[in-house]
């Protein structure tokens, strides 16, 4: 999606796209990062909802009307006594029941040259827990964007069983263009999972530009399906099959010795 600052456009958008995807097949759809809104950052509160909320109930809605499992990208969630907003992912099922919420736990405070600035932190509020959801007998992952740079994140999720990570991002075009694939893939055969990662494209209201370039992985690290730098839907399947073979035949997971290099309080603080 190439979302802007009016919600209802891009409400409307997003569920025109879903009956698209559905239209092709598919049983587990997934839209991109705060595709709800990208207008200013001093619109970010206003533009922010509960869950369940106004939004989330069209997902489900949407999610009803074609049986399928909709995972929600991510939505601005408003929560009582925070001053700041969460960004956070949603899934739900075939009969429209939400049943997983995961917040985004990575924070995108950085400053690239001239090209990239961000302070996420100043207007959102980070998450703090790892979920992993039964989606049709298939265990999903839920990661948003900037998480994608931390391996650990994918690998415990990995751990708790997830075969299929989704990773919703507005990843820049800047970092993007070197970047995207590479980390998609990476997480992918390093962890023998499948990655479902529905980005942003286009430039925005709010002076960024997505890369666009959704795609998702196999556990081999082949790219089954992409996106180009438009609208749209990429759409294949996934067969588990093929996850469960490679885990057998390139046990990577199963010879992990973790006793070997645990964590120390000094090797976990990086100034």
């Amino acid at each position: 999606m190439n979302a802007g600052a009016e919600k209802t456009e891009n409400l409307e958008t997003a569920i025109s796209l879903i009956h698209r995807a559905s239209g092709l097949g598919a049983t587990i759809v997934s839209l991109p990062e705060t595709w709800t809104y990208m207008g200013d950052s001093d619109g970010t509160r206003d533009a922010g909802e509960s869950i369940p909320g106004p939004t989330t109930d069209r997902h489900a809605e949407v999610a009803r009307q074609h049986r399928i499992w909709l995972h929600g990208g991510s939505v601005f969630e408003t929560a009582p006594g925070e001053p700041r907003v969460f960004n956070s992912t949603v899934v739900f099922d075939p009969d429209g029941s939400l049943i997983a919420k995961y917040r985004k736990i990575h924070l995108f405070d950085v400053s690239i040259g001239g090209d990239v600035l961000s302070q996420e932190s100043a207007t959102v509020a980070p998450g703090d827990e790892l979920v992993v959801v039964d989606a049709g007998g298939v265990r999903l992952g839920l990661t948003i964007c900037y998480d994608l740079r931390f391996p650990e994140t994918y690998r415990l999720l990995a751990l708790q069983g997830a075969e299929v990570i989704a990773v919703p991002a507005a990843f820049h075009s800047h970092t993007g263009k070197d970047h995207w694939e590479v980390l998609l893939r990476a997480r992918a055969i390093e962890n023998q999972i499948f990655m479902l990662a529905a980005n942003a494209c286009g430039s925005h209201p709010n002076g960024w530009k997505s890369h666009g370039r959704s795609m998702i992985v196999d556990p081999w690290g082949v790219v089954l399906s992409t996106a180009g730098d438009g609208p749209g839907v990429s759409i294949a399947e996934c067969d588990l099959e093929t996850l469960s073979r490679i885990r057998r035949e390139l046990p990577s997971l199963a010879n992990r010795r973790p006793d070997a290099y645990q964590w120390t309080q000094d090797a976990a603080v990086i100034s």
